[in-house]
């Protein structure tokens, strides 16, 4: 079942016959979690591949002469031939095949908008995309035949800088696809393959990419080429491109042009996988071609509907994508043309409360619907329960995401694994029992192999700062002054992630006197590190990142540190680093969250509210939980007119977040000041205290194999994939 795909070489990489297979490699994610394989191409050139991560690049750009001493050294050429084996041998794996025979007839299409791989191929924006990569990775891992289908953005999400007066700039790259781990795929005719989709009154055509995860193919389609106008080719130009009109556009390359390009390889998937509502046209173009064939447009939606599963990821209105029917009936009418059914027909599947409603489309043409948490399943099964016909108590379970833990762990941290669980610890993912070994281990291992990591957040932290300093004009001597910013001693806590205001970033910096007296304290000093983007449209959200920009660089300078920027390189170093990972969600509107779960593996605790993931994994022992109870709805203020309940319902709901942030913030305040700091601060050595040293392993033994992306892939194949392939 293994996918044979043709590609093309466009890359100028001249290598000598002895390490021909780097290139081979170089276009195989698998290396980004393989740290023997990527520690290859940091041989080579350790001063290029600390600066960019992207082997491909330097494969083209490395000095022919280096290629001289490198092959008369030995370890070097045996550290290759153990890579390319390692290389083949995750790319035939079928442990999944072998355990589970006959669960799949065939491979899962895993359709996403975005795939966070890896940091040197920005097709993704946050935890959507992170999320599909890890997915993709795990299945590899797993042996399940499954691969994906994404868009390949010219300018891909755009990179964060952020200016002396804290607002947030958006700078869009220009990608140069040919220095990218991606490949155009070889047509029959020898030549990049396309695939054509309809829009209104043209064809667009799509070339065809791929990139590599060990076993897992991932197919990107790109607008960009030649054959189109120029106003079609900027249609995968940008990420959640603002315009609606730009937005269908892409979905319908997406979802029509990812199925074309699997006829067009001869691909015949078992199960068809929407990751989230943007992907739900490839429903409609199943649905063209059985009708095509003479089926019944109803017989063909229910035909189609028995192998589409659906992943909902998002409670937030925003973040379920609707319409205006005018638009989605003008792009339709090919669809029409083709079917003889009529528009109204096709976008009644979609129709809700007046608008074309994806995640709707979504629901109604899948066997099954889950959540990406228990909690979050729940929510979901409450807001979209209209849409069964009979009522059913929980219409939508829930598969609660992992993440891919050779990925995000440390190299410390892998060591110590090694030595205190087993030197083959990731086998053991999916065996939640051998993890509870950890809590009897020595302490010392874990506190070296914390404090090693630590220290090299510092170090990140230090230089990143010192560029965006150097940037803003600071002096010789003011760069200077960096080279002690933040105390590997002090409590180092983290908040990366998308800036949305439900994620209430600055819930920490509510109250400013409890603030100060945690941070300034000089016996047990408290520090926090800031990271993340705020969508370009949202202004709520980049006004946190000016007012923690403006704070650090107040009496708290020093305290709190907000990082530009934030991408997979940077997750990873702060989630190997910091000593808690703060969430502070306005529950129940995180779906899951998966940083804290990356932390976790890393040693770090969670310090969160009982949202997401959060609320299934905390147990008392392996983490702190911050809860200010449940904020009463306000009573209406005497005298307030009733003539617009639309307004006075907005204003009650928002008078009751206030209220439940201020009990939140003092929650979270009073966890800090009697847990948190005296646990972290228990010992002569900060970390190293016995409730703080029980407190890590608890965290690791428990979530590091409960929410690992294995698992989580593992549940999918048996509770999803397995069903949907069976007539």
């Amino acid at each position: 079942m293994t996918l044979q795909v043709p590609t093309l070489q466009i890359a100028d990489i001249d290598l000598p016959q002895e390490v021909e297979r780097l290139r081979d490699l170089a276009y195989d994610l698998w290396w980004s979690f393989n740290p023997k394989a990527s520690r290859l191409f940091a041989w080579i050139d350790p001063e290029h591949w600390r600066r960019y991560h992207n082997p491909v690049e330097l494969l083209i750009n490395v000095d022919p002469h280096k290629w001289v001493g490198l092959l008369k050294d030995n370890e070097f050429i045996e550290a290759c031939r153990q890579a390319f084996e390692s290389l083949d041998a995750s790319r035939s794996a079928r442990r999944f095949m072998d355990d589970q025979p006959g669960v799949l007839p065939g491979p899962v299409a895993y359709f996403s908008m975005e795939f966070g791989l890896h940091e040197s191929l920005g097709m993704y924006s946050g935890g959507l995309g992170v999320l599909a990569g890890d997915h993709c990775k795990a299945a590899s891992d797993l042996g399940l035949p499954l691969f994906g289908v994404g868009l390949l953005y010219r300018s891909g999400y755009f990179r964060q800088t952020v200016d002396i007066d804290g607002f947030q700039q958006h700078i869009y790259p220009d990608y140069d696809f040919a220095r990218l781990p991606v490949q155009p795929v070889r047509a029959p005719s020898g030549g990049p393959l396309t695939v054509p989709v309809d829009l209104p009154g043209r064809v667009v055509h799509a070339l065809v990419w791929v990139a590599r995860v060990g076993g897992v193919h991932v197919f990107f389609l790109d607008t960009d080429i030649p054959l189109n106008d120029p106003s079609d080719r900027a249609i995968t130009g940008l990420l959640y491109v603002r315009g609606r009109e730009m937005r269908l556009a892409q979905e319908i390359v997406l979802g029509v042009g990812g199925v074309r390009a699997i006829r067009a390889l001869g691909i015949q998937p078992a199960v068809w996988h929407m990751n989230e509502g943007h992907v739900a046209m490839l429903t409609l173009e199943r649905v063209r071609e059985r009708v095509m064939r003479g089926e019944d447009f109803h017989d063909a939606c229910a035909s189609v509907k028995r192998n589409t599963v659906f992943t909902t990821h998002t409670p937030v209105p925003a973040g379920n994508e609707v319409f205006a029917l005018d638009l989605v009936k003008e792009h339709l009418e090919p669809w029409s043309r083709d079917t003889g059914v009529p528009t109204d027909e096709v976008t009644a599947l979609g129709a809700h409360e007046g608008q074309f409603n994806l995640t709707t489309l979504s629901i109604r043409l899948a066997r099954s619907t889950n959540g990406v948490s228990e909690l979050h399943g729940r929510v979901s099964s409450e807001m979209w329960k209209h849409l069964w016909p009979r009522e059913t108590e929980s219409p939508i379970f829930a598969i609660t995401n992992g993440v891919h833990t050779e990925t995000w762990i440390g190299p410390e941290m892998r060591a110590y694994l090694a030595k205190e669980l087993d030197p083959d610890w990731a086998s053991l993912l999916l065996d939640p029992g051998a993890w509870q070994k950890l809590r009897d281990a020595p302490d010392e291992g874990l506190v070296a192999a914390r404090r090693a990591q630590k220290e090299r957040l510092v170090r990140y932290v230090r230089e990143r700062v010192r560029r965006q300093s150097a940037r803003e004009g600071s002096g010789p001597s003011e760069l200077r002054r960096l080279e002690t910013l933040l105390d590997p001693s002090a409590l180092t806590i983290g908040f990366a992630r998308r800036f949305a205001t439900y994620k209430r970033a600055v819930l920490l910096l509510q109250d400013p006197d409890r603030a100060k007296a945690l941070l300034l304290d000089p016996q047990r000093p408290v520090q926090l590190i800031f990271a993340g983007k705020a969508h370009p449209a949202d202004r709520a959200g980049q006004e946190y990142i000016r007012q923690l920009t403006v704070l650090s660089r107040s009496e708290l300078a020093g305290r709190i540190v907000f990082l530009e920027d934030y991408d997979i390189d940077m997750a990873r170093m702060l989630v190997q680093g910091v000593d808690v990972w703060l969430n502070t969600p306005r529950k129940p509107l995180e779906a899951s969250g998966t940083s804290g779960q990356k932390a976790a593996i890393n040693g770090a605790l969670n310090l969160s509210i009982a949202d997401g993931w959060w609320a299934e994994g905390f147990d008392g022992e392996n983490g702190f939980l911050i809860d200010g109870g449940e904020a009463a709805l306000p009573e209406p203020t005497p005298g307030e007119s009733s003539e617009d309940p639309a307004a006075q319902a907005a204003v009650a709901q928002m008078k009751l977040e206030e209220a439940q942030d201020q009990l939140d913030a003092q929650a979270l305040y009073r966890e800090l000041e009697t847990r948190v700091v005296p646990f972290f601060f228990g010992a002569k050595v900060p970390g190293a205290s016995t409730e703080w040293t029980r407190m890590m392993k608890a965290s690791i033994a428990t979530i590091a194999p409960r929410f690992s992306a294995r698992r989580m892939a593992r549940d999918y194949a048996l509770r999803v994939y397995g069903p949907a392939a069976r007539p």
